[in-house]
């Protein structure tokens, strides 16, 4: 449920679900702030590749666009070449890639990989005795003991830890100083490919002639994200 599928007594009712489908949602949010709408996307790019669809100057309305997803060396959590929200809907991350040219971040999963949080870190955070520390230890039983898990953890590159991948890209939208280091480049996203559906291609060569290039994450400042998480849960 997003939630950690924690038992809730007095969780919110199905009543607040709203009728209005998501990528119609956006568009007039847009419409209604033009300019002012930052959109984060941590998931697979559905919902995104329908607006552009539906309205084909929504991109055009938003004042920038971050994204958790895809890869820049090829290494895959998902496929052997691919990260999940990519390879969830290639077509739909093709179709943002080509076609949204807001400014673009994109936190890549190799990105991730590097930026791990230290387990001592995450329990210190969890430790505080507030409810919102009470609240996150809750939800994150499962998430955290999967994190753990050998198979897991061989994905982290930089040392054990916790990666919160869809984090980074969050942070960066609340204010992009968090990012240290980043490199603009024209991308897009294999269609095909027996091993390669799904993988983002980063073209350093310009051989693909886009104008619009997007903003790859290569460092984040860890002490201020730590500091952003230990503030959010006091």
């Amino acid at each position: 449920d997003g939630l950690g599928d924690v038992p809730e007594s007095d969780a919110p009712g199905l009543e607040l679900l709203q009728k209005k489908k998501a990528p119609n949602a956006m568009i007039k949010y847009a419409q209604q702030n033009p300019g002012e709408v930052i959109l984060v996307a941590t998931g697979p790019l559905t919902n995104l590749a329908v607006a552009v669809q539906l309205d084909p100057s929504f991109p055009k309305k938003l004042k920038a666009l971050y994204i958790m997803g895809g890869n820049t060396d090829s290494r895959g959590n998902t496929t052997a070449c691919g990260e999940f929200n990519f390879v969830a809907d290639p077509e739909a991350a093709y179709i943002v890639l080509d076609r949204y040219n807001c400014p673009t971040y994109i936190a890549a999963w190799e990105f991730s990989c590097r930026s791990s949080l230290p387990w001592s870190f995450c329990d210190e955070w969890l430790a505080q005795k507030t409810a919102k520390a009470e609240f996150m230890t809750n939800i994150l039983v499962s998430c955290l003991q999967k994190a753990r898990s050998p198979e897991y953890q061989k994905e982290i590159t930089a040392g054990k830890g916790f990666n919160p991948c869809d984090v980074f890209a969050l942070a960066a939208a609340v204010d992009d100083g968090f990012i240290t280091e980043s490199e603009e480049v024209a991308v897009t996203v294999e269609l095909n490919g027996t091993h390669t559906r799904g993988m983002m291609v980063l073209d350093y060569m310009e051989l693909l002639k886009k104008d619009h290039k997007v903003f790859i994450m290569k460092t984040m400042d860890l002490e201020k994200l730590k500091k952003m998480l230990m503030k959010a849960v006091m």
